[in-house]
Formats: structure tokens, sequence, C-alpha cells
């Protein structure tokens, strides 16, 4: 591979390249860095760069490696974090004029474990506004687009990381899925993103947005890439009071092409009214090619409490919202509108300048929900939901060893067509988010595309549009997952797909 494009490589092969001596961190850094100031003015992917430090850190590992000691397997390889997760000394502005100038003294578990397997950490993606938003257009900053289309929206909140990913911008990239929000990006741009159990991966120093939704997770070019991520940051944390004790596997074992005698179902709740014709014939053929590689497969399975998912997803998200970003006053930290005739007026008009429109819209939404008379009426009902959910997946899996989905019912959509219907855009997690709701994992993988019938500028001839496919399994049963999508990866060629720019 010539040393300009280095930055194509994945993880496992980078790391073998690294061990060998065949490359350095460095010539690996620069090479992806390279690639960023290429292609990034036009995807808009990256908030922040830290270059220097990434640079330094790259040195530091050749230095290891020269002296022949042993590396992990993401060590020398570079991330980049989407701007929602802490990292000391790296702006973490949660892509809201509220934090723009905040600087983390901390770093968060995750970005911690993976420091301590000495990756080398780029800087921070673009995302949704306090990660509310399942097209990247709610950033304050500016809106990330679809790199197989330029005039289509990549998902969110983590589209910033699944473009980097998707455009070799990094070989690997954190993002967090509060409702589909790792998921529906990685389908839309054509990655693998994976959202963990719920207390599988520590929540500490993620700058939190509905607490009982929330999980870091990564997205990667592959599937072997995101089970050796997933070695890195899954694990108990102390600090964190969600963080389940749960005996961690090495999910590299799970990479079999094998999954003769799994027994797969295919919920019909979640091929819904508005699913596109491309969509549903993509996701058979991956079915089909499920069943020719020995998995069991049923048509006939019902989810019935899945269709009140969205509902109850919209009042228990921002309720908790709605008392997370309480915090956000003006005086503590963050961004501050200035002097006012008192605290209130002056809390008042730096939640009004400070906030977005979708960030104040979900506020608002939560705190009325929680208000005096209506608590019992919408959130407690939402709760109890939630509930007969997870007892419909508990029941399922019973039965089956992972439920197959879309990952979303449509192929990316243009940028703007739903900036206007808040309710169109919340429809765009409909497969996704119960899989937060009932705290399970989930994995999308790119399982096809779909003929632009539209062709606009940026996307290349004949090139089409991702389709991602979602497999939903039990708790703490990831490495099922990885298992699964190992197989129907190694079957395909969609994950060697790039997109044209």
């Amino acid at each position: 591979m010539q040393a300009g494009k280095l930055y194509e490589l994945t993880i496992h092969e980078a790391h073998e390249l690294l061990r060998s001596r065949q490359i350095s961190s460095l010539e690996l850094t620069k090479s992806v860095l390279m690639r960023i100031a290429e292609v990034d003015g036009s995807v808009r992917a990256c908030v922040t760069v830290a270059e220097d430090a990434a640079l330094q850190e790259a040195k530091k590992v050749d230095h290891y490696i020269n002296a022949g000691q042993e590396i992990s397997p993401l060590a020398g390889i570079p991330v980049l974090i989407k701007d929602v997760i802490c990292t000391r000394g790296i702006r973490t502005t949660c892509s809201s004029k509220m934090l723009e100038n905040f600087v983390p003294p901390y770093d968060a578990t995750v970005v911690e474990r993976l420091k301590a397997q000495r990756a080398v950490i780029l800087g921070k993606t673009n995302m949704d506004e306090f990660a509310m938003g399942s097209s990247n257009e709610h950033s304050a900053f500016f809106p990330t687009h679809n790199p197989w289309d330029l005039s289509r929206v990549p998902g969110g909140s983590s589209g910033g990381s699944a473009v980097a990913v998707s455009t070799d911008e990094a070989l690997y990239a954190l993002g967090t899925d509060t409702g589909g929000s790792i998921r529906q990006p990685a389908g839309f741009c054509s990655v693998v993103g994976l959202k963990p159990t719920y207390g599988r991966v520590s929540r500490f120093g993620l700058v939190a947005f509905a607490s009982s939704l929330d999980q870091i997770g990564p997205l990667t070019k592959d599937v072997t890439d995101c089970a050796l991520v997933m070695n890195a940051i899954a694990g108990h944390d102390p600090r964190d009071s969600t963080s389940a004790c749960h005996p961690v596997p090495d999910y590299t074992r799970h990479l079999v092409p094998d999954i003769k005698g799994l027994k797969l179902g295919i919920p019909r709740e979640y091929l819904v009214e508005g699913t596109q014709p491309e969509v549903r014939a993509a996701l058979e053929k991956a079915i089909d090619r499920l069943r020719e590689l020995g998995a069991d497969i049923d048509w006939d399975v019902s989810l019935p409490h899945t269709k009140y998912g969205l509902a109850a997803y919209n009042i228990i998200a921002p309720c908790e919202a709605s008392a997370n970003l309480a915090r956000y006053d003006g005086v503590k930290y963050g961004y501050c509108a200035g002097s006012a005739g008192s605290v209130i007026e002056a809390t008042e008009r730096t939640r009004q300048l400070g906030f977005g429109p979708e960030v104040k819209r979900r506020i608002m939404l939560g705190t009325y929900a929680l208000s005096a008379g209506y608590y019992d009426a919408y959130y407690l009902q939402a709760q109890k939901v939630r509930t007969l959910m997870k007892q419909e997946f508990d029941r399922a899996f019973e039965k089956y060893d992972a439920l197959v989905t879309p990952t979303s019912p449509t192929v990316p959509f243009k940028m703007g067509d739903r900036l206007d219907d808040p309710m169109a855009m919340y429809l765009a997690d409909v497969c996704t988010l119960p899989v937060n709701i009932a705290g399970i994992p989930a994995i999308s993988i790119p399982a096809g595309f779909a003929e632009d019938r539209s062709p606009s500028p940026g996307s290349g001839p004949g090139q089409g549009l991702p389709i991602g496919m979602q497999i939903m399994g039990k708790p703490f049963d990831e490495g099922t997952l990885l298992r699964i999508a190992f197989a129907y990866e190694q079957a395909t060629y969609w994950h060697k797909r790039r997109p044209p720019i």
C-alpha cells in the first residue's frame, strides 16, 4: 500500500503492519491527518483536530515498538471521539454554543481505556447538539454531509463519527447511542456501528442527554475492528453507578464465519408503513444470505408494543434531558449571556442564546411532561410501556438467538427535508429506539445500496445510497451479534465499498 494511503487500513491490518515495523504510527497518523485536510472541508465531520498531540503520541508508540515492546491492538491507531465525550485538554463542545469553549480537566473512562492502549486521539467529531437529532443538521456550528451524496444527511447524532470512518478520516471512532444515534448513521454511511447493552460500557465522562438510554459504542470499518474496540472499552467502572458488574469476554473469539443452527426472528412491526421498497428488498436479500449460511429464519415474529416505542421514547428522553440540562445556568461553567437585572433573567438569557431550537424543544416537552398534574399521565405511562417492551424482548429471546430488522426504514434523506417537521425527523429512528428503551445490544452492518433515483452533486454515477441491517440480541450477548455480523460480512462485499469523495 502506498504510504500516503495508509488511512485506508482497518485497525487489524494496521496493527499487523505496526508490529512487523512495515509502517510507523507516525506515518499512519500523518496519512490520516492528510486525509482530514483533504476531505473534511466537504463533509465537515470534525469539530476539533488535535494534530500536535496526535503526532506526539504516535512518536511515543513508535519508540515503544522500536524498543521491542509488545503493543496492544489499538496502539498507534488514530481514532476520533464524538464531541459529547470528555477529553482532557481537548475541547468538548457537544456541538453547542453552550459549551463552545469548554475544555474538560479529565478524561471519560472510555478515553482513559483507549489511552491505556496507547491509541492516538486525533480530535472530536461533529454531532447534533447535545446528541439531540437524527440528521447531524442540529449542530450549532455546521451540518455534516453524507459522503455518498453530499446533499443528504449522514444520520445522527453520531453523524460526524460515522462520516469520519466512512471517509477514512480515522480508522475508527466512538459515538453515543440514545435512540439509534450510532446505528442509524452507521447504516446511512455504510459502516459498522454497535450499541452495547446498557451498562456494558462506562458512561463516566459522557455529557448526559437521557441517562437511562445513553450508551457509548464503536463505529468501525468492519466487524473485526468492532470486536477489538469493544475489548478495550467494555467493563465495569466504579465511577459509573449504572455500570454493570458483568464479565467481559474476548469478543474476537466470536469472529467465526459459522452461524449454523442459530435461530433468527424477523419482527413484522419493524417493516413499518413507509419502509422504502429498496430497503425491504435489501433486507430480504440479506436474510436469504443468512439462511444460506445456515441460520434458521422465522418471519412470523411479533412485538406488538413496538408501535408505542416512538411515543414512549419521546416522553422519557425529553424528561431526562430536561433534568440533565438544568445545570447549564451560566454560572458554574459554559456559556454566559452576560450581566442582567437578576439571576433569573441572566439564566433565561443564557439558555435562550446558548441552546439551539431542537434542544429547547426537547427541554420544553420534558419539563411539561414532568410538571404537576402531567407526570402520571405521561412519564409514568411511558415507563410502563417501557416495561412491557422489555418483557416482549425477553420472551422473544427465549426462542430466538437474535432479531433482524432494517436499521432505518429509508435511505439517507435530503438535507433540510425534515427540519421543519420534527415528527418526520423522529421517525428516522423508529427501528432503532426500542433497543435503547429495552437496554439490549444491537449492531448495524452494511447490507447493500439503493439506486439513487434523483442523483445530485456529490453522488457518484450509479453509486447508490447505503442501506443498513440491524441485528438485536440478548442483554450482554454482544458476542452473538458480532458472530452473526462477521459471518454475513465475510459472505458479502458491501463493507469493502467506499464513498466516491
